[in-house]
């Protein structure tokens, strides 16, 4: 079922939606960047309680704020995917599977591209910060984790990046780590898209222009964590997810245009050499990062912004924050494509929010069998395997589980109950060995250094229908229809 799309073009709107629905809890107390807001935040993920707006931050001019857990599980009463639906213009009681399928159908359609506006008519222009003005010092740069390597501009931002012949225009989330007022560093991935972009500009000897953009309308970060493919920008697939264009203005430094309606932009040039050290950064898997690495060094020539802006802070650690409910489901949409353009019979996919973003779980319809003739589960698992291996979101998860559609893969004790029920502790399993995602913790040290290792996929699924299969022994398998329905019609008796 196609759910109702309802677009909020800015931070704000989509600030007030989530006060209307409860979830949203104003912070009118003085609140320090430093360590204080981050952890204020990252206790409301672990409690899964509205969502901070910081009002009065320490050290700022006022009006100066910071909106913490902006994409993560809402406090909302039955509506646990309420931000990340409302973020993406879906309802907010929306389901994970309608909220996949949703993202899934969107790669299908053509893009709809940017519409340019003038300067005068975007937000992001009420104020222009320009040579010494332009510095960071003035606003509230979180810092996020006690043991982090400095604080971070950059935990729900895009990067807007162009190859240098244009015929590329990226925009993604990387962390970013102050290094002063005027400089900024952060992960520069080869195999991401922006360290391919990056890569072009090394080849000419140029530095890259790139904006840093917070703030705007939700799903603009949200497409940003996204692993569409490479060559695809995200304004155009915004556009399709809509059905109309994002608004984009053009930069006052550098050849790139930004959303229109963005709290802040920085602008400038990123270095040719890894020039600065980065992190360490409590990353999405859960745990105390000690690692540090030279990446290339962000320079601010310009920052717009506008009046008394909203600066977002996610603190990244264990489950569940925005990388999982972010990059994860982006994931599960993207697998969920793929097997579906390779005509595999898939039900839907997703990454359990509480894994990490470790793993995947797929799911297949019941009649399978009829669609695959001839095909057995331990087939099937391996032709999913053989996409998923090639792919970069397939690649990006340590297991992939496959399952019946009887199972709620979006239901941890649905989900829990068929994982340990369901798969062989030894048997049924088939691995691909290639590239692994450096930041999964599962691997060892070599593996992560080399970004080498394997994928599994696991081979869950029941026997065909009439073979040994047995009904759940549940309140919806155990009982016929006639005492369900006595039993709920006196449930409140």
């Amino acid at each position: 079922m196609t759910r109702p799309v309802t677009r909020f073009s800015d931070l704000r709107s989509y600030i007030n939606a989530l006060e209307a629905l409860g979830d949203l809890k104003r912070i009118n107390r003085t609140v320090s960047a430093d360590l204080e807001a981050a952890a204020i935040s990252r206790l409301s993920y672990e409690r899964q309680s509205a969502a901070p707006l910081f009002e009065n931050v320490a050290g700022v001019a006022p009006g100066f704020r910071l909106l913490g857990a902006p994409a993560a599980l809402s406090a909302a009463a039955g509506k646990p995917l309420a931000r990340v639906a409302l973020s993406v213009g879906l309802p907010a009681d929306t389901t994970a599977a309608e909220l996949v399928e949703h993202l899934a159908r969107a790669r299908h359609l053509a893009p709809v591209p940017p519409k340019l506006i003038g300067r005068e008519d975007a937000a992001c222009k009420q104020n222009v910060l320009l040579g010494d003005d332009a510095t960071l010092d003035r606003f509230p740069v979180p810092r996020v984790h006690e043991f982090d390597g400095g604080r971070y501009p950059n935990t729900w931002g895009i990067i807007v990046a162009k190859t240098p012949d244009g015929r590329w225009t990226n925009w993604s989330i990387a962390r970013i780590m102050l290094v002063d007022g005027k400089h900024m560093t952060g992960l520069v991935i080869p195999a991401q898209h922006i360290g391919m972009i990056w890569q072009e500009w090394v080849q000419l000897g140029e530095p890259m222009p790139y904006a840093l953009v917070q703030g705007g309308d939700p799903a603009i970060p949200f497409v940003g964590g996204i692993p569409l493919p490479k060559g695809v920008d995200e304004a155009g697939y915004i556009g399709a997810l809509y059905g109309e264009p994002i608004e984009v203005v053009p930069c006052e430094t550098v050849d790139l245009e930004v959303p229109a309606s963005a709290e802040i932009v920085i602008e400038g040039h990123l270095s040719v050499g890894r020039d600065a050290r980065e992190g360490p950064f409590g990353e999405f898997a859960g745990y105390a990062s000690t690692e540090t690495s030279m990446q290339p060094v962000y320079t601010v020539e310009a920052i717009t912004h506008r009046d008394d802006p909203i600066w977002p802070l996610v603190a990244e650690g264990r489950p569940v924050d925005e990388f999982h409910t972010v990059t994860g489901v982006g994931q599960a949409a993207e697998v969920l494509a793929e097997l579906r353009a390779a005509d595999l019979p898939v039900t839907t996919a997703w990454s359990p929010l509480r894994a990490a973003s470790h793993w995947m779980v797929v799911t297949v319809p019941e009649d399978w069998r009829d669609r695959l003739p001839g095909v057995d589960s331990a087939e099937l698992t391996h032709r999913i395997g053989e996409v998923l291996s090639e792919s970069h979101s397939g690649r990006a998860t340590a297991a992939t589980f496959v399952l019946d559609d009887d199972i709620n893969p979006a239901d941890d004790t649905d989900l829990l109950w068929a994982l340990a029920t369901r798969i062989h502790p030894l048997d049924r399993a088939e691995a691909w060995n290639g590239f692994v995602h450096p930041l999964l913790n599962c691997y060892t040290e070599e593996e992560r250094a080399t970004q080498t290792g394997p994928i599994v996929f696991h081979d869950g699924l029941l026997p065909a229908p009439g073979e040994s299969r047995l009904p759940h022994s549940s309140f919806a398998q155990a009982y016929p229809a006639r005492i369900r329905r006595q039993v709920l019609d006196h449930w409140d008796d």
